[in-house]
């Protein structure tokens, strides 16, 4: 469970949260949508500690985030941005292996989890390890990117409008995709998007935010039905 009490978060002068509450259960597919600069994706980062609030405090599983080993912590939870952000120079079963590398773990097994991340994500292992990035298509390098973001088997991934850069035709086949994988490994994503459709069509619950303030939280047809007695 992740949870956030009192949050606020301001750059000098500039308060970017105000005062956020939001609890996030074990295996739900939680988005967060808004316009840009409305919070999503500083909300998004502090669950990591790449930005750390001004006041308040944030709890995954009952730990204070601040009394965690930083670097453990951010190896427990996968993290996925928009346009992949694997490493150019590195070939995809490089980019997949460095943590695992990093950890020691024995070569077999880092073998056997490479091939099995690939299988989950969809890709060949044979046709594609090889590779490098800059071969690959916009959604391989999406794919690959959420396998190097599984690999330390976490309990929960952070994606930052990890769709948002490709074709409408290949994000919707991808939004299936993630779906389907979230529910079949039981995780917990955090999914931040300004795509009101996509955020519909994948998520057990909405977080709308504006001005750095939580305007709604609730599941999806409740929103929907929201927004039509609205209109």
């Amino acid at each position: 469970m992740i949870e956030f009490q009192h949050v606020t978060k301001s750059f000098k002068d500039n308060k970017v949260l105000s005062d956020i509450s939001l609890t996030i259960e074990d295996g739900e597919l939680v988005a967060i949508i808004g316009s840009s600069g409305c919070g999503k994706t500083t909300t998004l980062k502090m669950i990591n500690r790449l930005i750390r609030p001004t006041k308040g405090k944030i709890f995954i599983d009952g730990k204070d985030i601040e009394d965690m080993n930083k670097v453990e912590m951010r190896r427990s939870i996968g993290y996925v941005i928009q346009q992949a952000g694997l490493f150019p120079h590195m070939t995809v079963r490089e980019n997949i292996e460095l943590i695992q590398r990093l950890e020691k773990k024995d070569e077999e097994q880092i073998r056997k989890n490479t091939e099995y991340l690939m299988d989950m994500v969809g890709l060949n292992g044979d046709e594609f390890l090889d590779r490098y990035p800059n071969d690959l298509s916009g959604g391989q390098q999406q794919r690959v990117a959420v396998a190097r973001a599984l690999v330390n088997n976490p309990k929960m991934l952070l994606l930052d409008e990890p769709l948002g850069a490709l074709d409408y035709q290949l994000r919707k086949t991808l939004q299936i995709e993630l779906k389907d994988l979230q529910e079949e490994l039981g995780l917990t994503f955090v999914f931040v998007t300004h795509d009101q459709e996509e955020a519909l069509t994948m998520s057990d619950r909405i977080v709308i935010m504006d001005k750095g303030e939580i305007q709604q939280d609730d599941d999806p047809n409740t929103i929907c039905l929201l927004y039509t007695s609205d209109a």
